[in-house]
């Protein structure tokens, strides 16, 4: 598969706030400068780290200065403003470069592709060329660099020409003369953990060190100070993740000299001159992202009872009144108590189904006669069971005396009930459907240290998995050609194959929970975890693969190392096994879930494939929260 891109009109629009605010600017193709080649001596040794066009020509291509002085920047700052009706900022944003200009655009309206766009009209207007993009994670790097090779193409189709993007790396410094020595559009990915740790000798952080260290191995030279002569334009990618002003990272990217800064987020944090906002009213009123449902959960305690009843579903016929399924807890023959789904009718008691021993928490629970009885979802309200003893039991709450493993066990049985129901109808249109699960400990996924989960969540989810699958392939209603080729497709994986996790791994290979303050240089990787580096592979670097009916997962769990950075636009289920965070890490979760669908063909199900009245029926993102 291969993505298709359009050129959108609100994506042009805010590349263009961005080059107008340097109106006045001369267009200077080439900026040179005398590269510091580093000391002879050490020089010498150094043939197989760079060629000899590297070693001998001195000659070095930076950005030129800016000459729009700060009161035309401010003033076309303001002209943007006004035009775009953004409140118009009193004062010029310039603490790190000629100044800080602010892009908000909510998740899955493409800013990565905004800020590469950014990059060539930057160099199509005003001849620089040199640029730094600053992510705060290993995830949010990796999906740069691949979504840096997905555009290439479309880019090149545009302007002629390419961006020649690496990615920083302590181990192959001399990429560094490289970009330095290209008059080439230019530019290094690097993620904050390669600086940020401590500006001094001897930082604890291997990487932070050799950035800022001369370096025998690279002439004597400092990686910094080589990066810091191209004068780069610095894009920072979720800036609201780099800490406040006046952190480690801020510090760092100050090292870098840039020309000025550009910030890209759908939530920031601290607030400079904005330039463009494309908000997520306006991004849904423009049907540019999913329409977003929410299937929602609560616990609450039934009167004099201890037991426990979940409503999963309310069956409707023409021939007979409705029947309401319920789950609840009965005593089998040896004593035990286990759940049980049966069907109810009214007038029926729960009390008598609870087996031959039973259960005095269900005695005053007999299901209500009339119209009041059970009713189903109708003009947009869930249905409900009403009982004599005055109890109503909604859908979606569970009653009684449910532990958290009970709510995520229910969380993941409606997360496949969600995602089964979608994929057969998306199978149909040729498109691949993904659900997304969030939790907050590696362990509860599955049984790391070998000494047992309290809940392990992939062993549930094979277990409502496979009760769903059976359900379902015992029960076809088209019975055509195009059922039977979604049922054989459905049957052809099983629970195992179809999810995944994808969790931060230690310079061991061991899988670990990623905090949010915690250093994630190691995140994904891991050589002694091939089913881990599969993961990382398949969620980072092969989304395309992802997107394909050949590849066998559907389900992908992870800790917060997805919640920024990564995104799918087959995710069409997120669920979030873990308390709510803040409000900027929820919108971010979600955010997973936003951008819209593409087929097979890697054609975007937009308003201009679907037209605008089918978008919000085929792109419904739902979150189980």
């Amino acid at each position: 598969m291969q993505f298709k891109f359009k050129i959108q009109p609100y994506q042009t629009a805010a590349a263009d706030a961005v080059t107008a605010v340097f109106e006045g600017q001369p267009n200077q193709d080439t900026y040179t400068y005398l590269r510091d080649l580093g000391s002879v001596k050490t020089r010498q040794g150094m043939g197989s780290l760079f060629s000899m066009d590297q070693l001998e020509s001195q000659e070095g291509y930076a950005n030129a200065p800016l000459v729009v002085d700060p009161y035309d920047l401010l003033r076309n700052i303001n002209r943007i403003q006004s035009r775009g009706q953004l409140e118009e900022s009193d004062k010029l944003s310039n603490d790190i470069g000629a100044c800080q200009l602010d892009v908000e655009m909510e998740t899955g309206t493409g800013k990565t592709y905004v800020y590469t766009k950014t990059m060539f009209e930057l160099n199509r207007l005003y001849g620089w060329s040199k640029f730094i993009i600053v992510v705060p994670s290993v995830a949010i790097r990796e999906g740069v660099f691949k979504s840096l090779q997905n555009t290439e193409q479309h880019f090149f189709e545009q302007y002629g020409k390419s961006i020649r993007y690496f990615i920083y790396d302590s181990d192959r410094l001399n990429e560094l003369d490289s970009y330095s020595q290209s008059d080439g559009i230019n530019a290094m990915i690097i993620n904050m953990q390669a600086f940020n740790s401590s500006m001094k000798e001897g930082a604890s952080n291997k990487a932070a060190r050799i950035i800022f260290d001369e370096r025998d191995d690279f002439g004597s030279r400092r990686p910094i100070d080589v990066i810091a002569a191209n004068n780069p334009i610095v894009i920072v990618d979720e800036p609201q993740k780099m800490g406040k002003r006046g952190s480690a990272t801020w510090k760092g990217i100050e090292r870098f000299n840039p020309l000025f800064t550009l910030n890209y987020s759908a939530t920031h944090r601290e607030k400079h001159n904005l330039v463009y906002a494309l908000d997520a009213l306006d991004a849904f009123n423009e049907k540019l992202v999913k329409r977003i449902e929410v299937k929602g959960f609560e616990l609450k305690n039934m009167r004099g009872t201890d037991g426990y009843l979940y409503l999963k579903d309310i069956i409707v016929s023409k021939t007979k009144a409705p029947e309401a399924v319920i789950e609840f807890k009965r005593m089998t023959a040896s004593g035990k108590i286990v759940k049980h789904t049966a069907r109810f009718n009214e007038g029926d008691s729960i009390y008598d189904a609870t087996g031959d021993t039973r259960l005095e928490a269900y005695r005053d629970y007999v299901i209500a006669s009339g119209n009041d009885g059970i009713v189903p979802d109708q003009d947009g309200r869930l249905g409900y069971v009403r009982f004599l003893n005055g109890e109503v039991l909604q859908r979606g709450v569970v009653y009684g005396d449910s532990a958290e493993d009970d709510m995520r066990r229910i969380q993941i049985r409606e997360t496949i009930a969600s995602h089964l129901q979608k994929e057969e109808a998306l199978f149909y249109r040729g498109i691949k459907c993904l659900s997304l699960f969030f939790i907050d400990e590696v362990a509860k996924y599955r049984d790391i240290s070998g000494e047992g989960a309290t809940l392990g969540y992939a062993k549930v989810f094979g277990e409502e998995y496979e009760r769903a699958v059976e359900e379902r392939l015992a029960n076809p209603t088209l019975n055509d050609e195009r059922e039977r080729a979604y049922l054989d497709y459905l049957k052809r994986d099983d629970a195992h194959q179809v999810h995944s996790g994808y969790f931060s791994i230690d310079k061991k290979g061991n899988v670990v929970d990623s905090k949010e303050k915690k250093a994630e240089a190691s995140e994904g990787l891991g050589a002694n975890d091939d089913d881990a580096k599969r993961a990382y592979d398949l969620i980072l670097k092969d989304k395309e693969r992802l997107l394909s009916f050949e590849e066998p997962v559907r389900f992908i769990f992870s800790h917060s190392a997805l919640r920024e950075g990564w995104d799918n636009p087959n995710v069409f289920q997120i669920c979030t096994l873990k308390s709510s965070g803040s409000e900027t890490g929820r919108r971010q979760e979600v955010g997973r879930g936003l951008r819209l669908c593409v087929d097979q063909n890697g054609e975007r199900q937009d308003a201009l494939f679907l037209g605008a009245r089918d978008v919000h029926n085929v792109n419904v993102l739902t979150v189980i929260a």
